[in-house]
């Protein structure tokens, strides 16, 4: 498969074994051009952006403000705040946009949420007394949408995810948004799940706010963005104080600048912008809409095996759902399940999975996640079928 020779970490050994890479959920492994660009910065044209006028400078300015082009294009947005990833932009429109627009308005989140779309708004609800409402999970592993459509009365937002990280189900956005805006609320969707298998048009979707981050489509780790219609954009106040996002700063009183710098204070992720430029130019050379329907028969193959092997599997792997496969055994520990693949070479994940509540939903501790992107193939998903099987032959 030609996409994995651009994928230097792919030709590793783990214990002697070829390297199988199934924990793409958490973070995803870097082309060699992503690798190059972000060496080429700091070998050539190394310089702090946006407040000189060297060569140097210029250049970096450059690179880093083609990465903000290039996210605007590509999820057909009005605004692009750069974040360290999705846990800071959804920070950010919490203290940015929700401390001063949601006072005496309940919140609407679900059950499915990643704490990162949780904790940022119990934080807020303790300081101004919001009500938070949680949509429920159903036995098939999709939100209650009845319990929804009776939430929304009163609510000034709606936080959810696009694709849940533990289940793989998506989530009937368009659906979601259009009942908000009806009742007056606004839409935050964190699409660090979703992103990286499509194209999201935010302009088309009509959410308000859309947070991702780079590590999960190919990207460098501690950089991402918070995509914001221009409505919302101007209701937002800077938090954060700084260098960059200033106009003028005297002893007495600062006035900031209109653009997106005012919420990005201080020296930003340069390198890893350029990096996540790079990584974006080598998705648009892929057709990701073909890439998911395949990894999603993947998915359904490895699913299909493990209920086979007497596992629990959790998520249900429709035409728009990611290629997650969360799985339990009954008698051997995840944990036991997942060093033992390990020892073989195969790399997933094991835990809650930063979504606590889902879990008590169903009524589990964790589960083991075997999480699939484009340079996996059905081969690989084989190999990992069949360690899995020996290992249960051995140890179950």
């Amino acid at each position: 498969m030609a996409i994995r020779d651009d994928f230097p970490i792919l030709q590793r050994n783990i214990n002697g074994h070829p390297l199988i890479y199934l924990d793409n959920a958490a973070t995803t492994q870097k082309p060699s051009v992503v690798i190059d660009a972000m060496n080429e910065y700091y070998t050539t044209n190394n310089a702090n952006v946006h407040r000189a006028v060297h060569t140097l400078a210029g250049e970096a300015t450059n690179g880093y403000e083609a990465c903000r082009t290039t996210l605007k294009s590509w999820f057909n947005a009005e605004r692009c705040i750069m974040t360290s990833g999705t846990t800071e932009a959804i920070n950010l429109a919490a203290h940015a946009w929700g401390h001063s627009q949601l006072k005496g308005r309940a919140i609407v989140l679900t059950e499915m949420e990643h704490h990162s779309d949780i904790v940022p708004w119990q934080m807020l609800a303790e300081a101004y007394g919001n009500e938070l409402r949680y949509v429920p999970v159903k036995e098939d592993f999709t939100l209650d949408m009845e319990a929804y459509e009776a939430s929304i009365e009163g609510a000034g937002l709606v936080c959810v995810v696009h694709t849940s990280n533990v289940l793989g189900v998506r989530n009937p956005i368009e659906k979601i948004i259009d009942i908000a805006h009806k009742n007056g609320a606004k839409v935050l969707i964190d699409a660090a799940q979703g992103a990286p298998h499509c194209k999201i048009d935010l302009k088309e979707l009509g959410a308000d706010m859309m947070a991702l981050s780079a590590h999960k489509m190919c990207g460098p780790t501690g950089i991402g963005c918070l995509l914001v219609n221009e409505g919302t954009f101007q209701e937002m106040k800077p938090f954060m104080g700084g260098g960059d996002m200033i106009e003028t700063v005297t002893l007495q009183k600062s006035t900031y600048q209109t653009n997106e710098h005012r919420f990005e204070a201080g020296t930003p992720k340069i390198a890893e912008a350029i990096g996540w430029d790079a990584a974006l130019g080598y998705l648009n050379n892929l057709n990701l809409h073909e890439q998911h329907q395949r990894l999603l028969n993947i998915a359904r193959y490895v699913a299909d095996e493990l209920r086979s092997m007497n596992m629990t599997v959790y998520g249900r792997h429709d035409s728009d759902d990611s290629a997650v496969v969360s799985f339990l055994h009954p008698t051997l520990h995840s944990e036991d399940l997942a060093h033992l693949l390990d020892a073989r070479g195969v790399a997933v994940r094991t835990g809650h999975h930063c979504a606590q509540p889902l879990l008590h939903r169903l009524g589990i501790n964790g589960t083991v996640r075997a999480s699939f992107y484009i340079y996996n193939t059905m081969d690989e998903a084989e190999q990992f079928i069949q360690h899995t099987k020996d290992i249960l032959e051995r140890f179950a």
